[in-house]
């Protein structure tokens, strides 16, 4: 079974993970020039920050049945339809702009409309991993896929500026069609294998298939498992706090230090650094350190690494901290969708993540306007610490909760807990065959 190969030499993966690289960028592109087509057509503030409401709220409401959705269906068609139809509608983009002109309700409708086919595709992104590489490659697949995913976010935006001052926005958002139309063709070259569940587990409860049993279903496994309840909680208040961070980092270069857009560039990109190098060390740190370790580790990082950057008046001191930032946000974010891979019956991956994803970054918004606020009212400095203090906070919590003894591999580390519907969760602690 491919998924039992190393992971240098799984073909299935490496095409799986190239494709999505590209079809990362492109999705960049995308973030930055749609807005800004919107505002160099109607020169509205208001009107360019609709998109970003547009995004953010059928982001959430797709997430409540995205896992049911992709619970149902073959992941892998299910993933290249949502590129074909993403690639269709973004690739008529610059068509419509040269025939009609701009317009604007028609970018609307189709922000809603990607967005959910993005949410979709997201959820079944993550139940795949699993499909293509054994348990003991998992963390590293996933350390490879977030790292690439982060450094395509630095990427994208920058290519995106250089096409929307020449070409046009419109001719960016045509761009990310055509990446996902590679990304589809990718998919149709990758062999998804067989995940094999944990022996003498029972078959999960399914739900009825109504909307509030969609999403609680999920919901409700989350809840009952000994590390992922305390996890979601704290990530929840995690993404509280830090979502705000950058916007703090970017006031306290270009406001409170003077410093110009070219400085500015240079601390992102040197916060790059930090993806790479938790991409790099993340599969041997969860191999040597446990899951618990880790996780509650990337916390404490994160903690000094917020408060150090509204301390700090030094730009190559606040880089290295927003590097320090960036590994502890991946490491975190590496260990934790490895953790949810491991623990949940494949029959539910698609819901569980979906009602994870749903949970904790609903707070984030919400976050993020409280950290600014407090920011722009009492300084940088102090809403800084404040974060920083909140995060260490976090950390200490988690060292009083089942999270700090987790060393082990999760799969051997957890009791079983409620299921769905009444059951007991899939399967005793212990490791899976290969290819789960």
């Amino acid at each position: 079974m491919t998924a039992s190969a190393p992971l240098r030499r799984n073909r299935d993966f490496t095409v799986f993970w190239l494709g999505q690289a590209l079809s990362v960028v492109g999705g960049s592109l995308s973030l930055v020039a749609l807005p800004m087509l919107v505002l160099d057509a109607t020169g509205s503030l208001v009107r360019m920050g609709l998109i970003t409401v547009v995004t953010g709220a059928t982001g959430i409401l797709t997430g409540l049945f995205a896992g049911h959705v992709v619970d149902r269906h073959d992941r892998r068609r299910l993933m290249i339809a949502c590129d074909l139809l993403r690639a269709l509608l973004l690739g008529a983009v610059p068509l419509v702009w040269l025939t009609a002109g701009p317009r604007m309700w028609p970018l609307y409708v189709l922000t809603a409309v990607v967005t959910a086919l993005k949410t979709v595709f997201d959820v079944a992104y993550v139940t795949a991993v699993p499909h293509l590489v054994g348990p003991g490659e998992l963390t590293a697949a996933n350390a490879r896929l977030m790292g690439t995913f982060a450094l395509g976010t630095l990427a994208g935006p920058v290519a995106a500026g250089f096409i929307t001052a020449g070409p046009g926005g419109e001719w960016a958002l045509g761009i990310d069609g055509a990446t996902f139309l590679v990304s589809a063709v990718s998919l149709r070259w990758v062999r998804f294998g067989r995940r094999t569940p944990p022996d003498g587990a029972p078959a999960p409860a399914s739900g009825t298939g109504r909307l509030r049993e969609v999403f609680t279903v999920g919901f409700r496994f989350l809840w009952g498992h000994a590390l992922l309840r305390p996890l979601t909680v704290l990530l929840t208040l995690l993404t509280f706090v830090t979502m705000g961070a950058t916007d703090l980092l970017i006031y306290r270069v270009r406001e409170d230090l003077g410093r110009d857009a070219a400085t500015l560039g240079y601390v992102i990109a040197v916060s790059g650094l930090g993806v790479i190098a938790a991409a790099l060390v993340a599969g041997r740190l969860r191999r040597a350190l446990g899951f618990g370790p880790c996780w509650l580790g990337a916390v404490g990082l994160i903690a000094a690494a917020v408060a150090g950057t509204g301390v700090s008046r030094s730009v190559p001191v606040i880089a290295a901290l927003a590097a320090v930032f960036m590994f502890g946000t991946t490491l975190g974010g590496v260990s934790s969708m490895t953790l949810r891979q491991e623990v949940t019956p494949d029959a539910l991956l698609g819901r569980v993540t979906s009602a994870f994803w749903t949970v904790h970054n609903a707070a984030g918004p919400v976050g993020a306007a409280v950290l600014t606020v407090a920011g722009a009212r009492y300084g940088v400095p102090a809403a800084s610490v404040a974060g920083g203090a909140l995060c260490l906070l976090i950390l200490l919590a988690g060292l009083a909760t089942p999270l700090r003894g987790a060393r082990r591999p999760a799969a051997e580390a957890c009791p079983p807990a409620a299921a769905p519907g009444g059951t007991r969760r899939a399967g005793r602690a212990g490791k899976r065959a290969p290819g789960a």
